[in-house]
């Protein structure tokens, strides 16, 4: 391991261990939630695995949690609840069972953590009906997504013509276009229309804008700018994962509700993912940085060329456009308005791991997904038209999960 990224991935877990302090936890559903984002982060998962792996263990701990409380209609999963079964224990042995499954470097951590929660469940039938239904659940969430083409041979072509070099490194999850959606009816659904032209005035002003604001160097942010664009290096769940428990952990909530909001809000993530791949691999756009180097090549007068320009973060290794972090912003936001309804927005906070553990509040959901599509202009590493087009997409799967999964109690 390089020691760039060695560093990062320890200040993950520095920012996961920040966001488990006790005034976070709300109830068995969020403090698991918790754990699981620590999970991931600890074992190094790139973003999309890592939102499919939670994906998994939220639908699983909301399976459990619903079997026993009937709180809203089933989803057709046959689980079994003895009478009186006990929550925190389904809660735990569901997110046990699928973190293992999934995680499998994790397992002492999950188990400690795992046989900590138990101890604190009286002995008892209602506990092992817990046990037992909340390892049903995961067995049943595990089986239906087991040949969703995660695990499909990657097998992308670099562009290049024989005996000439190309930078090395393999984009990520190149065979996220073909996997199984949970809610999309395709990845393609939303798929929006080609980035904009090299010679039209958007390219331009996209082009020009970042180039100013984007730099590593000789950059126009401002000090605010910059600690925004820092904030927003995170990608790993946890960053979006905050901004939910700020709903969950509003005053009256049941735990049953917080189980369905993060099993939505977390197929709706894997489901935006799914789709943003699936455009970014369709036309494989540029990064700032390769066509900032390039300029000359664009056929565009208003562009011109800096061939030392860098970005202010690393840019990430798959094609830009669109916007993911942008898509994921809008799709949380959306689903959270969802949840919400005519009622009052909580102050959404949220905690990065690229800006050493430091949070950031919004009063707004809008007010939140516009800062991260400003982050990524200012990390230099997305245009704006692609933050645009991201955030709208992610409103739509953001809608669609609405429609499909909040639906009221019976």
């Amino acid at each position: 391991m390089d020691s760039t990224r060695h560093l990062r991935w320890a200040s993950w877990i520095l920012a996961a261990s920040l966001l488990a302090s006790p005034l976070a936890k709300a109830d068995v559903v969020t403090d698991w939630n918790i754990k699981g984002g620590e999970v991931v982060v600890a074992a190094g998962l790139g973003a999309p695995p890592a939102t499919r792996v939670l994906a998994i263990v939220q639908t699983a701990v909301y399976e459990a949690a619903n079997a026993i409380t009937k709180r809203y209609p089933p989803s057709g999963l046959k689980l079994d609840a003895a009478p009186g079964a006990s929550v925190d224990a389904a809660v735990a042995a569901a997110s046990r069972a699928t973190l293992v499954r999934l995680v499998p470097s994790q397992q002492a951590a999950v188990d400690t953590a795992y046989q900590a929660a138990l101890a604190k469940i009286p002995d008892g039938p209602a506990k092992t009906a817990g046990i037992a239904v909340g390892d049903q659940a995961a067995a049943a969430v595990l089986a239906m997504r087991a040949d969703d083409g995660a695990a499909a041979a990657e097998s992308y072509r670099p562009a290049t013509t024989a005996g000439v070099y190309v930078p090395t490194v393999v984009p990520v999850v190149s065979v996220w276009p073909q996997r199984k959606p949970w809610l999309l009816t395709s990845p393609a659904q939303f798929r929006p229309g080609p980035p904009p032209a090299l010679t039209s005035e958007v390219w331009a002003r996209d082009y020009n804008e970042i180039k100013a604001l984007g730099g590593k160097v000789n950059s126009r942010r401002t000090a605010d700018q910059t600690e925004i664009a820092i904030f927003w290096e995170a990608t790993a769940p946890p960053i979006y994962h905050g901004v939910v428990r700020s709903v969950a952990n509003m005053p009256g909530r049941e735990v049953t509700q917080n189980a369905r909001l993060f099993a939505v809000a977390t197929q709706a993530s894997d489901d935006a993912l799914i789709a943003v791949f699936d455009a970014k691999y369709t036309y494989n756009f540029w990064r700032p940085v390769t066509a900032i180097r390039n300029a000359d090549l664009d056929g565009n007068d208003a562009t011109e060329r800096d061939p030392s320009w860098m970005p202010l973060i690393d840019t990430p290794m798959h094609p830009e456009y669109p916007c993911a972090h942008c898509i994921l912003s809008a799709t949380i936001g959306t689903v959270l308005k969802g949840e919400l309804g005519a009622g009052p927005v909580p102050t959404l906070t949220t905690n990065s791991s690229t800006a050493k553990g430091a949070a950031r509040s919004w009063t707004t959901i809008d007010a939140f997904i516009e800062e991260v599509a400003d982050a990524r202009v200012y990390d230099g590493v997305h245009y704006r038209n692609s933050a645009q087009v991201g955030t709208a997409m992610g409103k739509q799967v953001g809608g669609l999960a609405v429609t499909k999964s909040l639906r009221p109690p019976d």
